[in-house]
């Protein structure tokens, strides 16, 4: 009897499509795979050939994965993920890491010393040499996708929904605070009443609905943004009020370009969250990197 079961692709062949899919395009892919258009074009051409399907359309109307490639990236992800994970396990049974580790986390938290990521990377590094580290910034929702596709090993940041895929450890919470800046007409007002603020015109981050915007006591959301950086620049413009970290925002306060309005109203704290796909967290990097953060910010 014929066997029905398709032969499994070459790993290189299935890390190449994974890398020109996740950059979406064969030029965006070539820094990372260090080859070249016709080699990426070649080594594409044989994975379609061995499946027996096309998995991605190019041309004038830009890069494009068909359906059935669409597909084939979440299990070539997902195999690709376990196969590292594996290559992880087995390093550290004979007493030493290598391969990579993939950290995402959100942006401006560089300034917040109650997140000790730098020292726990410093010490992770110290005791494992020949494990290559990569740190990529991201929105929330971005981080999430990347632990879910294997793009990501762990994430760190505020998550305002949690996927039933992932798993979140609490870490600590964020101070938050509405700002003005000294170029909005309430900047020098002495007496500011809640309903006046309320109907301010705000900057809503991408990752925040309008309902979860509601919950803080803002109605006039009229501008947009997608990092902490964007928010800062449009509250400094003195047409916005916005969210910002405290300690993100201290800085500009402390230079007099900032003012906090009604703290005890609009004040609130994100939860800050440790994020691992659901079956990863005893992988011995990721089981490591988490320990020694963990371990860190306990002081």
């Amino acid at each position: 009897m014929a066997s029905t079961t398709a032969p499994l692709p070459d790993m290189k062949l299935l890390r190449i499509f994974s890398s020109v899919a996740r950059h979406q395009g064969f030029a965006k892919a070539q820094q990372e795979l260090n080859l070249t258009l016709s080699a990426i074009s070649t080594y594409m051409s044989q994975l379609e050939s061995l499946l027996g399907f096309k998995l991605c359309d190019r041309g004038r109307s830009g890069f494009s994965l068909t359906e059935k490639g669409e597909l084939l990236l979440g299990e070539v992800q997902r195999l690709l993920g376990e196969i590292d994970g594996f290559g992880s396990f087995a390093a550290s049974l004979k007493g030493g890491l290598s391969g990579t580790l993939r950290i995402g986390v959100i942006d401006s938290t560089v300034t917040d010393s109650a997140l000790r990521l730098s020292d726990a990377i410093g010490a992770f590094n110290q005791r494992h040499p020949a494990v290559h580290l990569a740190l990529f910034v991201k929105n929330p929702y971005d981080l999430q996708e990347g632990i879910l596709n294997n793009e990501l090993d762990l994430a760190i940041g505020f998550f305002p929904t949690r996927p039933p895929g992932l798993v979140f450890q609490p870490l600590y919470r964020e101070q938050q605070w509405l700002y003005c800046s000294n170029q909005h007409p309430l900047f020098a007002q002495r007496h500011i009443a809640e309903a006046q603020v309320s109907e301010l015109n705000v900057v809503r981050r991408s990752y925040w609905s309008k309902a979860e915007l509601g919950k803080h006591g803002m109605k006039n959301s009229v501008a947009t943004v997608d990092s902490m950086e964007a928010q800062l620049f449009l509250i400094l413009s003195g047409g916005y009020v916005g969210y910002l970290p405290e300690h993100y925002a201290q800085p500009w306060m402390d230079q007099g370009k900032l003012r906090v309005l009604l703290p005890a109203s609009f004040g609130f704290q994100s939860p800050f969250m440790l994020a691992t796909r659901r079956g990863r967290g005893r992988e011995a990097p990721i089981q490591i990197m988490r320990e020694l953060l963990l371990r860190k910010m306990r002081g």
